[in-house]
């Protein structure tokens, strides 16, 4: 019987810059050490250069104390991804003013576990105003849903739990928005990165809540050219996330 060896499959594959990465713990469910030093063994084990990392204590505690403890992460490698309270849209939006003003050139949303649906006023306060101040929004949450509140604001948004069940979704709503994009993470179809097109396309573990090996295989065994792949694997983020400048 054949051995299935992952790592053959994957070959020389390295990524340069994971969109889908946290440091912390959820209080309320098992999971692997959240520390900084533990993540960045998960992403070396794993050919990841650099991961954009935002807090769980930022997205379920503090916005601030959290925000800054990743901020003070090392680059790499980590990339600061800020992190808002949908729950609190003031104080959100006084917090991207801060982190922009810090350099922070992303926000991530955690609508589910904020309890925010895409519906809630605070969504779309956010989005215009991370928008305003040149931010790129990482958000979870269902895209059939929350698609809506980032549209026909000209925002540039990563949609990081798009499965490939709602590609279709994802599809005819990038089709009017140029700014928006797909994590790879749930995208594990025979056909689905191709679908998609590697100009929107991000690649996104959930490092460590994830395993990163799943998506690292669907990219290197995908029809993408090697410049396509190169752009998932990294070149695409640099651009969105500013880790060029």
């Amino acid at each position: 019987m054949a051995v299935f060896d992952a790592a053959a499959l994957i070959g020389d594959l390295r990524v340069t810059l994971d969109v889908d990465v946290l440091v912390g713990a959820y209080p309320d469910r098992d999971g692997p050490p959240g520390a900084p030093e533990s993540v960045r063994g998960v992403l070396a084990r794993h050919g990841i250069a650099t991961g954009a990392v935002a807090s769980l204590r930022a997205a379920l505690f503090d916005m601030v104390s959290g925000n800054d403890e990743v901020v003070a992460l090392p680059r790499p490698p980590f990339l600061p991804v800020g992190a808002v309270d949908l729950r609190d849209p003031i104080g959100a939006a006084e917090e991207l003013e801060r982190l922009a003003a810090a350099s922070v050139r992303a926000v991530r949303l955690f609508p589910d576990e904020q309890g925010v649906e895409a519906g809630f006023p605070s969504v779309r306060h956010v989005a215009k105003r991370a928008t305003a101040l040149g931010m790129t929004i990482l958000t979870g949450g269902d895209v059939r849903r929350f698609w809506r509140p980032f549209s026909g604001i000209g925002a540039t948004v990563v949609f990081l739990d798009t499965h490939f069940y709602h590609l279709g979704d994802f599809l005819v709503t990038a089709g009017d928005e140029p700014g928006f994009h797909t994590s790879t993470r749930l995208l594990n179809s025979p056909d689905a990165l191709e679908t998609v097109g590697a100009g929107r396309l991000l690649f996104g573990s959930r490092a460590p809540h994830g395993e990163p090996l799943v998506p690292l295989l669907r990219l290197a065994t995908s029809g993408l050219r090697p410049d396509e792949i190169a752009a998932v694997a990294g070149g695409n983020a640099a651009r969105l996330l500013g880790a060029n400048r």
